[in-house]
């Protein structure tokens, strides 16, 4: 796309191409071309356009979250409404996440060495420690996303959506925090965030949480959760940089998971 296609900062078109760029990064969502802005095809501009992300992760999370709701109207149990949601919601994001969390879970664990890490981390195949690191959080997923259809029933639809975009742009974070661990790599590819579309993007993830999860829960839960959250982030970071110095595209994508358990487990205390 040529610079005079490109959309001033701001514009509609603009935006709209960027939550566009952003689904397609992070789902197997269909889009066509949405304006003259949008190239379905050239690599997404992340370092600006993740601002737009938590409007793409409300987006992505809405078919799982709808199946819960459809589903929890039935005479299913909530395990297994809570099974098929999480289903859903893999199938739309296409397990992109889940890879991050195996390779990190193969590389940090099952590594001796930074280089030796990173090498398990480029390798496509999943070891034991990345299957058993799969296996859990489906677990965790399912079960704690069962317990709140079992309190809330279709409002539990409600806190799918409250939780994406904060457990997609928490983690970016990290990007800032610490270094990236290797010269190449899809980390290093898309680039740092901006900082002011990082701020946007987490003040509008955390705004969405708080409009949506107080009214559900309560306050002191869906502050509960925020906590847990933070917590489980700093520990992801601490053991990043203790384990390969820094940060891959894969810690990133495990810090998603780690993000949205974290808050599941807040909103079910």
């Amino acid at each position: 796309m040529g610079e005079d296609t490109k959309a001033p900062a701001g514009h509609i078109a603009g935006l709209l191409a960027e939550t566009a760029s952003q689904i397609r990064f992070f789902s197997r969502l269909p889009l066509p071309a949405l304006g003259a802005f949008d190239d379905p095809v050239a690599p997404p501009p992340f370092a600006r356009a993740l601002r737009m992300l938590p409007l793409a992760a409300v987006v992505i999370a809405l078919p799982g979250a709808v199946a819960l709701a459809l589903l929890e109207r039935t005479e299913l149990s909530a395990l297994v409404v809570a099974t098929l949601a999480v289903v859903v919601a893999t199938l739309v994001t296409g397990a992109f996440h889940e890879d991050g969390l195996a390779d990190v879970a193969d590389a940090f664990a099952g590594g001796s060495t930074v280089e030796r890490r990173l090498e398990i981390m480029k390798d496509s195949r999943i070891g034991a420690f990345g299957g058993v690191a799969l296996v859990a959080q489906f677990v965790l997923r399912v079960a704690l996303l069962a317990d709140l259809v079992d309190r809330f029933e279709a409002e539990a639809g409600l806190l799918v959506l409250a939780v994406a975009p904060l457990a997609r742009v928490a983690p970016l974070a990290l990007m800032g925090l610490l270094d990236p661990a290797r010269p190449d790599g899809l980390a290093r590819a898309v680039g740092r965030p901006e900082p002011a579309a990082l701020a946007i993007a987490g003040a509008a993830a955390a705004a969405i949480f708080l409009a949506v999860a107080p009214q559900v829960v309560g306050p002191s839960e869906a502050l509960a959760a925020l906590g847990v959250a933070l917590a489980a982030l700093a520990g992801l970071a601490a053991l990043a940089k203790r384990a390969i110095g820094g940060y891959t595209g894969d810690v990133i994508g495990a810090g998603a998971l780690v993000a949205e358990i974290a808050l599941l487990l807040g909103l079910s205390m």
